[in-house]
């Protein structure tokens, strides 16, 4: 077993005014050579919008975009006509392929939009772009890692790539073993909230840690804990 820990204080922080942005590997004006990417995995941003604010329109190609809403309303519009807000238990899917454009805003002029956006290198390119929205909330069940993405289709959403994402609260004292799908892949676990022990490494609040050349890892919730794993090729 391989592994690789990315602790929540040492990630790229701006603060814009507006936005208020955490970024795990290097994006935009944050630059760290050794935190390109992890396999296909290539941006974990953690961001905060102040109400009423966002993204302007702005173009993505030939790149897998996850959205998960933590706290508040993340309100899409793009190129391809679909508008759209959704909450915690919701997620956006966008396949860019070929081009698209599109805004994200803070639904709310009263409270902070909280979300993470997750970037994936598609194996495939220039496709034609598609954009979905999910309701999760049938899925996460305490104690459980709900897989709600995955690349076979059983799932609500998946991905032009060899990727799963699963997603759950455990209680404090509770273990789940995450079996990986595929060889040659690697699963990186982002704690957004708690405390766990994962390959004998304590990880906390937005804190991050990759595994690879195994084929299970036990997840162990010291606390009541939020966590997020996302398996991807390596």
């Amino acid at each position: 077993m391989k592994t690789i820990v990315d602790r929540a204080t040492s990630r790229g922080y701006f603060n814009h005014g507006w936005l208020k942005t955490y970024h795990t590997f290097s994006f935009a004006n944050y630059y760290n050579p050794r935190r390109i990417h992890f396999g296909a995995l290539r941006v974990l941003n953690d961001d905060r919008i102040a109400p009423g604010e966002g993204f302007d329109t702005h173009p993505h190609k030939n790149m897998e975009v996850v959205s998960i809403p933590l706290q508040g309303y993340l309100k899409h519009g793009d190129s391809v006509e679909n508008q759209s807000v959704i909450t915690p238990g919701e997620i956006q899917v966008m396949s860019t392929g070929k081009g698209i454009y599109h805004s994200e805003y803070n639904g709310s002029n009263e409270e902070d939009l909280q979300f993470l956006q997750i970037w994936i290198i598609p194996n495939k390119e220039e496709t034609t772009p598609e954009y979905h929205n999910y309701d999760i909330h049938p899925l996460l069940k305490r104690n459980e890692l709900a897989t709600f993405i995955s690349p076979s289709g059983n799932t609500p959403a998946h991905l032009l790539q060899d990727a799963w994402f699963s997603m759950g609260t455990l209680d404090g004292g509770h273990s789940v073993e995450y079996h990986l799908h595929k060889p040659h892949t690697g699963v990186y676990f982002f704690i957004i909230e708690g405390e766990v022990e994962i390959a004998g490494e304590n990880l906390t609040r937005r804190d991050g840690i990759g595994v690879w050349d195994t084929e299970s890892i036990t997840v162990k919730a010291n606390e009541e804990s939020q966590v997020l794993a996302i398996e991807v090729a390596m």
